[in-house]
């Protein structure tokens, strides 16, 4: 039986959440051993090497753009640098289940972005579930004397990076190619990183290192390549729900590899987090959907 597009771009949703965290992954195996900046550099050359050589063949590598998406393209660049050494640097200290559960209140703050920056509509439940969902964050952050971790202000940090990042890329036209602005992106990070790295003692990296950022470096580049297939495929509003299968590879990999459960209350925030996400999304939908049909 012949899949439909939307049921192949949720599998595809899927596979980008996986490869981005297995990504994760091999960072923090790295972690207690390689410099951030040596790492974010070494991975950023060559997934810049496989982006290019991908865009390349499939000629969707294009940099005659509008001046105006330049400056868009600069901004989602420098809020890319700011998520990627603040969320390594929480990724290197954390339990990988928490960072990422911090991060699934993206499009909660997306949505939010979206209202205050942009006047979108945003009516009193999808507000509703953004309030719960950052409640829900509170859980797994707790902040606090005790109980708030520095580290979980740095997944905080690139959280509010990511959505600069995602509110900048709505605003850019049609005319560019999401293959210009994932590779402006990969060498920014990798630019960023390698000025950084000159006051930093590199390592002499073994065999296992190098396995592990090779390894990274294919798995962010499988991460993009199935995001863009995803836009091509399903329907957004259908796939974008199952970005938060990425929680699950988060923790089984915690546990399998880093041998990390998180405890009850953040196991609880995580469910807050991801159903008032669910909701908002498919809410999102259901506007859509009567939106299109008023018309």
């Amino acid at each position: 039986m012949a899949l439909s597009d939307n049921t192949k771009g949720a599998l595809l949703m899927m596979c980008s959440m996986a490869a981005f965290t297995f990504n994760d992954t091999c960072v923090k195996l790295l972690g207690p051993e390689v410099p951030l900046f040596q790492m974010l550099f070494l991975r950023g050359v060559a997934s810049s090497l496989m982006i290019w050589g991908l865009a390349h063949a499939l000629g969707n590598l294009r940099w005659r753009i509008p001046r105006r998406d330049w400056g868009l393209v600069a901004l989602r660049t420098c809020a890319e640098i700011g998520a990627a050494y603040l969320f390594i640097t929480a990724l290197y200290h954390m339990p990988i289940a928490n960072v990422t559960a911090i991060l699934q209140v993206l499009p909660l703050t997306v949505t939010l972005g979206g209202a205050l920056l942009f006047g979108e509509a945003v009516g009193w439940r999808r507000m509703s579930a953004i309030l719960a969902g950052f409640l829900g964050m509170l859980l797994i952050v707790r902040p606090g004397p005790e109980g708030f971790d520095l580290y979980a202000g740095y997944a905080l940090g690139a959280v509010c990076f990511v959505t600069v990042r995602d509110l900048s890329t709505r605003r850019m036209s049609a005319e560019v190619p999401s293959m210009t602005v994932t590779l402006v992106a990969s060498l920014g990070v990798m630019l960023f990183a390698g000025v950084a790295s000159l006051d930093t003692e590199w390592v002499t990296l073994d065999l296992h290192q190098v396995a592990l950022i090779g390894g990274a470096s294919v798995f962010i580049l499988g991460g993009y390549l199935f995001s863009v297939m995803v836009m091509r495929l399903g329907e957004v509003s259908f796939t974008a729900p199952f970005r938060y299968s990425g929680l699950l590879w988060a923790l089984l990999l915690g546990l399998v590899v880093f041998g990390e459960w998180p405890d009850p209350t953040t196991l609880l925030g995580c469910v807050i987090v991801v159903g008032a996400g669910v909701f908002t999304l498919l809410r999102g939908r259901k506007l859509a959907q009567e939106n299109s049909a008023r018309t």
